[in-house]
């Protein structure tokens, strides 16, 4: 008779038995060519892993990391009709948030909705200027993911459908899942309930189109950088006149304050939630080591997509990029490992900003309260200092490759 025990293990560890490479501990990717990561770094209060896999013929997803002496900022970025709002969000946004932070002397709520403000109003200036010789980049847009860890506290922005999900122990260190962001997707009841509300006048502002829900028959996400065709009327893109904004730009925050129970966070883009759920995925970063779990969750991933359309996971890696948007999305995970050991500590750690699919690194510009300090020492000659102006689009792209209770407050 099999014990009890037995039983039990059976059934936590069947699960796992879906996804690639786990019985064995062998990760592999490492000769897939569309599959970017970094296996292990350091940020401000302990490790990070990071990985891309491409599907589209351009990759439309940005991921960036950019960890510092004095906290660790995220950002996943996921573009759809194009790449040129994922890329500029991932270039600005960053930049807004510190250069912002430091004018205050702090990160908060107010500084991450001002970021996204200032990221949002920044791509719709080159959209006004663009729009008479490319129209389309009126219809391009990005859902965004920020995080960012300071003092103890972490905070989290979002506008589409990527999302941030915390794994928290409990007793006899169990493992839970919690959803730190909203789903902004037409898909969710609510979603669509507060967009007729919002206009009670337009009976199409939400319709089924191919068994989905879509706004103006055209996109399932209800919030995003950029979609200029779907917030001013002058961009409107022919046979959808709007009268008003259907799409918004402001941001779900929320803050935290870390605690022990609190292990780590999975930063992603929707490629993976399609295909893992949350709890599904906090499982497997609980049970296997940190080295290289983010490229084991994008592989884990890529094993149910192949799955579902009855192939082998070999045989998935045949298909080139373009083909495999048929299979499963570009998918952008990053995992922030979380030591409590080192939130108080004044760290040594690389101090490099690291971005999906670029192999050089350039040095961090997260230092707030360092840059705040030197501002306000006297010095003989103060020279002018120039403001950064907007990283603009260019014509480069991308390589084509029992839970304890926390504070929580919500903004949307």
């Amino acid at each position: 008779m099999v014990s009890w025990l037995d039983r039990t293990v059976s059934a936590c560890c069947q699960p796992l038995g879906r996804y690639v490479g786990l019985s064995s501990g062998v990760l592999g990717g490492e000769d897939y060519p569309l599959l970017w990561y970094r296996d292990l770094e350091k940020h401000s209060c302990g490790e990070f892993s990071f990985a891309v896999v491409q599907a589209n013929q351009v990759c439309e997803d940005y991921g960036h990391v950019e960890p510092g002496r004095e906290g660790t900022f995220v950002g996943v970025y996921d573009g759809h009709g194009g790449l040129d709002a994922s890329r500029f969000a991932c270039d600005n946004l960053s930049r807004h948030l510190i250069t912002l932070a430091r004018e205050k002397g702090t990160i908060d709520e107010e500084v991450l909705n001002n970021a996204f403000a200032a990221t949002e109003d920044g791509f719709l200036s080159i959209v006004e200027r663009e729009f008479h010789v490319d129209p389309a980049i009126a219809s391009t847009g990005c859902c965004c993911l920020v995080g960012v860890i300071w003092k103890r506290t972490l905070y989290v922005a979002n506008l589409g459908d990527c999302r941030a999900v915390l794994g928290h122990t409990g007793r006899f260190n169990r493992i839970f899942a919690e959803q730190l962001t909203n789903d902004h997707n037409a898909r969710i009841k609510e979603v669509r309930d507060e967009l007729r509300a919002l206009h009670p006048d337009d009976p199409s502002i939400v319709s089924r189109v191919r068994r989905t829900w879509r706004v103006k028959s055209i996109i399932q996400v209800t919030r995003a950088i950029g979609d200029a065709s779907l917030k001013k009327p002058e961009f409107a893109l022919g046979a959808i006149p709007i009268r008003r904004p259907v799409l918004r730009a402001d941001p779900s925050v929320c803050s935290r304050n870390l605690q022990p129970c609190d292990r780590f966070v999975i930063f992603a883009s929707d490629g993976l939630w399609d295909l893992l759920s949350n709890e599904e995925a906090v499982q497997i970063v609980h049970t296997y080591p940190r080295q290289g779990i983010a490229r084991r969750l994008v592989l884990s991933a890529l094993n149910v997509a192949a799955r579902a359309r009855k192939l082998k996971y070999d045989d998935l890696m045949n298909y080139d990029k373009g083909v495999r948007r048929a299979l499963h999305d570009d998918i952008t995970v990053v995992v922030i490992l979380i030591d409590h050991n080192m939130l108080n500590d004044e760290l040594s750690v690389p101090e490099m900003s690291v971005r999906g699919f670029v192999n050089t690194h350039r040095p961090s510009d997260f230092n707030i309260e360092q840059e705040v300090a030197t501002e306000s020492e006297p010095t003989e000659t103060e020279p002018t200092e120039t403001e950064p102006t907007e990283t603009e689009l260019t014509e480069s792209e991308p390589t084509e490759t029992e839970p304890t209770e926390t504070e929580l407050t919500e903004t949307v």
